[in-house]
């Protein structure tokens, strides 16, 4: 059984949901060691989400971005926590309803990713700035 950790600085996004798949693997060599094994990403923020969906149509992305919106108003009158603008709670809320990490299968010391999956990384501030992400591979080579 073999372990590979490193971490990843990414650049920053504009809000909205972006596709990291290709970053990750191109910043992760070790991937192409393992023959079978798990990817854990896991992003060291509260206010950015990660998730796996469709890779191919850009209109999902701007789907994603709008329902999130629109589930998660910044204009909601009850929150409290606004020192950081209106759009830092709603950010946190946005990261805990995706989540901050994802867990992949390796195989063949590639993703196992279905034909139209990718790994996105969802910004939720209008000025999140570089995010660092903790990935994480282990299998048997």
């Amino acid at each position: 059984m073999e372990f590979y950790q490193r971490e990843l600085r990414l650049p920053a996004y504009p809000r909205g949901f972006h596709l990291i798949t290709s970053l990750i693997v191109d910043n992760f060599p070790e991937i192409k060691k393992l023959r079978q094994g798990m990817l854990q990403v896991f992003m060291q923020h509260t206010s950015a989400g990660l998730t796996v969906n469709e890779n191919a149509d850009p209109t999902v992305r701007s789907d994603f971005n709008r329902f999130s919106d629109d589930l998660v108003p910044e204009d909601y009158p009850r929150f409290i926590h606004t020192y950081e603008g209106p759009d830092d709670m709603p950010a946190h809320i946005k990261s805990s309803i995706f989540g901050c990490s994802v867990q992949l299968p390796i195989t063949g010391g590639r993703l196992n990713l279905g034909t139209w999956q990718g790994i996105y990384l969802g910004e939720f501030r209008d000025h999140g700035g570089s995010r660092r992400l903790v990935l994480s591979a282990f299998g048997t080579t």
